[in-house]
């Protein structure tokens, strides 16, 4: 963050992913990074508080004035609530963020009186800063807008821009869902485990740390899904006969891609509402 000038940010909602990015920021300013933090939390975890006081960090300020960053980490069923308080941080110069799933640009720009708007869609490995977040941004953003945002939000992870909103609703169902899925990828894997005769706990263990290290492979090796899985089939072997029925006409392809476009077609009617 420090080779751009030094922003002043006002985050409001510290629970779990603006906790994440506001300690992400901390270890920035520690290590000499320009940026000024104001938080606002009505419920701060106790460590954190102390984090942030220990460099200088504001704390829920009766009477804020606008800021050079706004980032709305609450959930969207709060944002109503908390949208007439956060309008105090806005001026004619002030980027919002939003991590607020279904909040749309239009929504943001009307409610808070902002037009530079970038809003965002992490996953919940960004709490231990292993998350994928995508994010779009309103026409009015500059290239200087985007890249800011791009560090702020690296704390989480990888970040990836998207080029049109209409695409977050598929995004929403790939990468913010998608954690989901794998976790039910694991209580079903244990779960076809014990059946086979495994008592319940080793099964468990099996299932998620496979799971685990295939992802952690994935990410180490950088190899494709494509070329990993072909390294581990051997011809006429047990992972074959797996595959053979797992690449049914009936199998996981086509099931995954009705749950994501379940997925997506969801999140656009949470977007109309």
């Amino acid at each position: 963050m420090s080779e751009l000038d030094a922003p002043s940010i006002a985050l409001i909602g510290a629970g779990a992913m603006g906790g994440a990015l506001v300690r992400g920021w901390i270890e920035a300013v520690r290590k000499g990074g320009g940026l000024t933090l104001t938080v606002v939390e009505p419920n701060f975890d106790p460590e954190l508080e102390r984090a942030l006081d220990a460099v200088g960090a504001v704390l829920n300020p009766p009477d804020p004035g606008p800021v050079d960053v706004l980032v709305l980490a609450v959930k969207p069923q709060a944002f109503a609530t908390v949208a007439a308080g956060a309008r105090r941080f806005v001026g004619p110069e002030t980027c919002v963020l939003s991590v607020m799933a279904g909040v749309t640009i239009e929504t943001l720009a009307r409610e808070l009186g902002a037009g530079r708007v970038i809003r965002s869609m992490p996953n919940t490995p960004a709490r231990i800063g292993r998350g994928v977040t995508a994010y779009v941004a309103s026409p009015a953003c500059s290239a200087q807008d985007k890249a800011l945002i791009a560090q702020l939000l690296e704390p989480l992870g990888t970040v990836e821009p998207i080029p049109a909103e209409r695409l977050m609703d598929v995004v929403t169902a790939v990468s913010g869902s998608g954690p989901a899925y794998v976790f039910m990828l694991a209580e079903v894997l244990a779960a076809a485990a014990e059946q086979e005769g495994l008592d319940k706990e080793t099964a468990m263990r099996l299932a998620s740390r496979t799971v685990a290290g295939a992802g952690a492979l994935m990410l180490e090796t950088g190899d494709t899904p494509s070329t990993l899985r072909k390294q581990v089939t051997s011809p006429g072997g047990t992972t074959e006969a797996a595959l053979d029925v797992l690449g049914a006409a009936d199998g996981l392809g086509p099931l995954l891609r009705r749950a994501v476009s379940a997925a997506a077609q969801r999140s656009r009617d949470l977007g109309k509402g």
